[in-house]
């Protein structure tokens, strides 16, 4: 299988981020996912930063929500590689973040939130 069309699959995962709504982010990845993410590290300091499977993703996103009930992403680009969607966005503090996502097919098996460096 092929990866998702990138643009759609940005308009899908933005809508249901600013929904508040970790099921629909969820349904778009594998169950042995891993993501990794410096906020990471905050939400789960026993993560290190990289969370495993998909149960534990829930655990990370939904209390990340909790932190963050402003929580809201404007897209402001969509990138595609062989097998890679790449989503620009700009979150609720107007920090420009890179989410990077692995497909397996149509589902996201690896992903990396990254931010500014410094």
């Amino acid at each position: 299988m092929t990866p998702p069309d990138p643009h759609a699959f940005a308009r899908d995962w933005v809508a249901a981020w600013n929904a508040h709504d970790v099921e629909a982010v969820l349904r778009h990845f594998h169950d042995d996912v891993v993501f990794t993410s410096p906020f990471a590290t905050r939400v789960l300091p026993e993560s290190g930063g990289v969370v495993r499977g998909k149960d534990e993703l829930r655990r990370y996103w939904t209390e990340g929500l909790r932190l963050l009930p402003d929580l809201r992403f404007s897209v402001e680009a969509v990138f595609a590689g062989v097998s890679a969607v790449v989503i620009t966005y700009r979150n609720q503090n107007d920090v420009l973040v890179n989410e990077v996502l692995i497909f397996d097919g149509d589902l996201v098996r690896e992903g990396h939130g990254t931010y500014p460096a410094g």
